[in-house]
């Protein structure tokens, strides 16, 4: 079977929302101090300094690992997290492109909502979400983390045919590289669980690789930020 040489998944640096959102859910608020779509939420200063740092982590890489092809979601924080990486590196990398499949799991109704909002103006969610199961749960207008699965495994599968034995970077979203690896190992869910509980959140702009041992991709370096500042 046909796969790619490399992986390597780059979540985006800290965003507007990832400050905003802990912060208004911590004390209640119905509104967190982002407006908008979520797909145009920017960088904070902390995430742009956070994707330079990977740039100079990228700059470090011997010639033989410069990667070949990149992909990034079309949110912006991903698309802003390579352009800012890509100048600080000072290398001549690959026009990045996009796809639909990389973006961060859809929340439909619930899209920009604080845990405050959400409780007013959909009382029944949490009940729903309860029954369902986290797996399967879809808020209104929404996916699941099964849905989130299918349009990676279909992305991976298309990689890996028109990639075959390249290097490739794809920058997304928390949801997007550890549904990879329940892609790509073949993990059930209740796997995916215990490893974010003994791992932790995927973090902001975090790097984790695989690479192409046999015929099979094996995960080499998981949600590892060693490459960044104190900040």
């Amino acid at each position: 079977m046909s796969v790619v040489g490399e992986l390597i998944l780059v979540r985006h640096g800290q965003s507007l929302a990832n400050v905003a959102f802990p912060a208004a859910d911590e004390h209640g608020l119905l509104e967190a101090e982002v407006t908008g779509r979520d797909a145009e939420v920017p960088l904070t200063e902390v995430g742009e300094q956070q994707a330079a740092a990977v740039g100079a982590w990228l700059a470090e890489l011997p010639a033989e690992q410069i990667p070949q092809v990149v992909i990034t979601s079309p949110y912006r924080r991903a698309r802003e997290t390579w352009r800012i990486a890509a100048d600080a590196s000072g290398l001549d990398l690959p026009e990045p492109t996009t796809d639909g499949r990389l973006v961060d799991r859809l929340l439909g109704d619930l899209e920009m909502l604080t845990r405050a909002a959400i409780a007013q103006r959909f009382p029944d969610e949490a009940g729903r979400r309860s029954e369902a199961g986290e797996y399967r749960y879809a808020p209104p207008s929404g996916e699941s983390f099964a849905d989130v699965e299918a349009r990676l495994a279909s992305f991976v599968t298309d990689l890996n045919r028109d990639q075959a034995g390249r290097r490739v970077v794809v920058v997304a979203h928390d949801a997007v590289v550890l549904m990879m690896r329940a892609v790509i190992q073949g993990l059930t869910w209740d796997e995916v669980i215990a490893l974010e509980r003994a791992e932790g959140s995927v973090r902001n702009a975090s790097i984790s690789q695989f690479l192409n041992r046999d015929g099979r991709l094996e995960l080499v370096r998981y949600n590892d930020v060693d490459h960044l500042p104190s900040l």
